[in-house]
């Protein structure tokens, strides 16, 4: 349930603050005043495409935050957007990727927008409403698995057939490469080239390192003044004063240990000189080589490594080609076992699909009867034939579409093409009503703060009348079970808000500025009749707003006060409190929403 939002320079508004409730939250205003950037602003809390042009002219940034509550537990979500298009995101304080908004949103909130109505008439997405309906991702879960490993398979048969289609050609190839590659003798450590680089180093200053090693060697051992030999009466001089003063004795327990590192270091001295060729031959043969190993690695590799790994790589191909009737042979039986896995996981899917059909028919109808068209006949129609294997996806091989009779005796036609906008708008939010139930139900019965929202930009799109009565009705019910934000432009829907919130535009000093307000008592009164009666409100257009909220909300609102109604007709629903008069409500609504923008500062 999103309980708080607050919107700075996006689009036309300049700053928002908003305050929701559970049950049915009802924005209105004239066409063009931000109703729609509202919906927008919570599209990006839940992962949406942030770009530079929803930043307000003349701005450096936009940014959106919200508090969200779900099972007990509140989520802090800001998204925030650059005037060069960047975006950033936060959860809880904590950096966040706009992926990790999109796996949440789900636990959230739900977007159903202005022109969401308009996909059913695309045949295509008439089986994944089944499928929500009928919870049937459990099915379609395996059934995308055993897709992918099919057409992997069917991906790699290609390949060796494709393989052995040029065989000769390729096998000449790998020999050719397999040779060069041989002929290199690589050292399985994959180092020989950092070796030969560190040698070629030495070979070039060999006279140098030669007589640094002489002379090394000299002051140690041979000259006059060598170390090792003076260092004997170093030795008797410390004995001596490790017997007058203890302090000295660890120096002289190190003394054998010292001796021994320094007769080591000059037998290395003297062998190392004795090691080095310094000869043009052995320096030519080094540099041949170090270029053998660079030729390979632009080839193959960027390091010796890799080289060592592309020619295991080609003796492995080599083997298949070679065996290329074997290997083949082997890869149409693991396509023929995933083909049938396949086909088995889309089979128990499209047979569950049919099952739910019926029932999803029969529930349609029944809401669409509450919705004003009673006697409408739906029916799910499969197609009659299985779909041919190129026409098979990771959702099964099922083809199928939503037909509707609105009319009686009017033969069953596809919905696409019989339906007015009026009636799709109906049937896509009975759609909408089933698929949330049946969302809900697989989540234990959970109510209140603990559903997901529901957000409606303009579901009543196209209809009017009596039958935008039953629609506000309908979203009232709605609202019992989950928290519903709809945007209107239908007095008989506003009328049955639980919350009442205006958006107003204005423009000052050549800049267009969007408000907020939320609406009680003669402020609904005052906003119904304006939609009633358009720009000239009349006193009797005003009493007409009194009666449709008092038939709708059992309040009688006289001059712009509330009374309580002898009848209440609020009982308790799960997971939403008792509506309460006026300026209770507004006491209580002040000194939350204080609360809430103070999580902010």
């Amino acid at each position: 349930m999103l309980r708080f939002l607050r919107i700075n320079q996006l689009a036309v508004i300049d700053s928002v603050e908003l305050e929701l409730a559970a049950g049915l939250n009802v924005l209105t205003g004239e066409t063009g005043t931000g109703k729609s950037i509202l919906v927008e602003a919570v599209g990006l809390l839940i992962g949406g495409r942030a770009s530079a042009d929803l930043v307000r002219t003349g701005s450096d940034g936009a940014s959106v935050e919200a508090i969200f509550e779900n099972e007990g537990e509140e989520f802090f979500i800001r998204r925030e957007i650059t005037a060069e298009g960047r975006s950033r995101a936060f959860i809880n304080g904590v950096l966040a990727p706009a992926a990790a908004l999109k796996e949440l949103s789900a636990r959230l909130i739900e977007i159903h927008g202005q022109h969401e109505h308009q996909t059913l008439r695309d045949w295509s997405t008439h089986l994944g409403v089944l499928d929500t309906f009928g919870q049937l991702e459990a099915l379609v879960v395996p059934t995308s698995a055993a897709f992918d490993v099919m057409r992997a398979s069917e991906l790699a048969l290609v390949e060796a057939r494709r393989a052995m289609s040029e065989r000769e050609t390729r096998q000449d190839l790998l020999t050719f490469q397999l040779a060069e590659l041989d002929r290199a003798a690589l050292k399985p450590e994959g180092d020989e080239d950092v070796e030969l680089a560190a040698l070629r180093q030495v070979l070039m200053s060999a006279e140098r390192v030669e007589r640094l090693c002489a002379d090394s060697y000299a002051s140690l051992y041979e000259s006059d003044d060598a170390i090792l030999p003076r260092l004997g009466g170093v030795w008797r001089h410390v004995t001596e004063l490790a017997t007058l003063d203890p302090k000295f004795q660890p120096y002289l327990d190190a003394r054998d240990g010292i001796k021994a590192q320094l007769e080591d270091l000059a037998l290395f001295l003297r062998r190392y000189a004795e090691t080095i060729e310094a000869s043009p031959a052995r320096l030519q043969q080094v540099e041949e080589r170090l270029a053998l190993l660079e030729r390979l690695k632009r080839k193959h590799g960027p390091s010796l490594r890799d080289v060592m790994d592309r020619r295991n790589a080609l003796r492995s191909e080599q083997r298949d080609l070679e065996r290329g009737e074997d290997r083949v042979r082997d890869l149409e039986g693991q396509l023929a076992t995933a083909r049938a896995a396949y086909v088995a996981a889309a089979d128990t899917l499209s047979r569950a699909r049919r099952r739910t059909a019926g029932e999803f028919a029969s529930e349609l109808e029944r809401l669409l009867t509450e919705l004003a068209m009673a006697r409408t006949r739906f029916e799910v129609r499969f197609a009659d034939e299985q779909l041919p294997d190129t026409s098979w996806t990771s959702r099964g091989f099922d083809a199928a579409e939503f037909f509707v009779s609105p009319n009686p005796g009017e033969d069953l036609r596809p919905l696409a093409r019989i339906v007015s906008g009026g009636e799709l708008s109906r049937v896509m939010l009975a759609i909408k009503t089933l698929t949330c139930g049946t969302r809900l139900a697989g989540r234990d019965g959970e109510r209140g703060s603990q559903s997901p929202g529901l957000v409606f930009d303009e579901v009543d799109a196209g209809i009017g009348g009596r039958v935008a009565d039953v629609v506000g009705r309908k979203l009232r019910a709605l609202g019992s079970t989950f928290q519903v934000l709809c945007i209107t432009h239908l007095p008989q829907v506003a009328a049955y808000a639980d919350r009442h919130i205006r958006i107003d535009k204005r423009v000052e000093s050549h800049r267009t500025y969007t408000t907020v307000s939320p609406l009680d008592g003669q402020g609904r009164v005052e906003e119904l009749a304006r939609m009633l009666g358009g720009e000239a409100v009349s006193e009797g257009v005003r009493n007409a707003a009194r009666e449709m909220l008092t038939e709708r909300n059992g309040a009688v609102l006289q001059g712009g006060g509330r009374t309580r109604p002898p009848r209440r007709l609020d009982t308790p629903v799960p997971g939403r409190p008792l509506r309460q008069d006026s300026g209770q409500a507004k006491g209580e609504d002040k000194g939350k929403g204080e609360s809430e923008r103070a999580r902010f500062r």
